[in-house]
């Protein structure tokens, strides 16, 4: 099965340092093949007949091992990658949207109905949300470094783990996860 790992908060302002280099060979190490990151921020394609769960405990489990710290890891396979892109709403409402104001927001479950509501009660301008099921599609009107609406504010009021990327990122890793595919 080829799966698209998600890490969150490595590399990010000096913390939690690892090597995309260094974090490819874990993965073989840890018995996973067709290793292939992205950028510097946790993105890893594998392969691997292991189900996305204990994929998840291996890999959490290797980096605490190998680097001393804990990282939240999601996994989604190729299709459920390509739903995430072809379910944007915002994209089927506004084709032509800049692909800069667009984010995904990944949770490692769906979260409470409750925690969804509290999440509503905020203005966040013209920055705006959707829920579908555990993804969170934003669109921001400037940056998503101008907005109140990030990882850890959606973290903190729906109570999950998550991690965002940009639509760019989610698109490329599309990209990366089909050509190995093919090859």
């Amino acid at each position: 099965m080829k799966y698209i790992s998600l890490l969150r908060g490595i590399n990010v302002s000096g913390q939690k340092k690892i090597l995309m280099a260094d974090l490819r060979d874990l993965y073989v190490d840890l018995g996973f093949s067709e290793v292939v990151s992205y950028i510097q921020s946790g993105n890893v394609i594998f392969d691997s007949r292991k189900s996305a769960k204990s994929c998840i405990s291996i890999i959490q489990e290797g980096i605490k091992t190998a680097y001393g710290f804990d990282v939240p890891v999601q996994i989604l396979t190729v299709d459920q990658w390509r739903k995430t892109i072809d379910s944007n709403p915002f994209l089927m409402v506004e084709p032509e949207i800049p692909i800069e104001q667009l984010y995904v927001t990944f949770l490692a479950e769906k979260p409470k109905k409750e925690d969804v509501e509290s999440l509503k009660d905020f203005y966040f301008g013209e920055d705006a949300w959707t829920l579908a099921g555990a993804i969170i599609y934003c669109k921001y009107a400037t940056r998503y470094s101008n907005s109140k609406l990030n990882n850890n504010f959606i973290e903190k009021k729906l109570k999950v783990s998550a991690t965002s990327r940009n639509w760019k990122t989610t698109l490329k890793l599309l990209e990366l996860s089909t050509a190995s595919i093919k090859k």
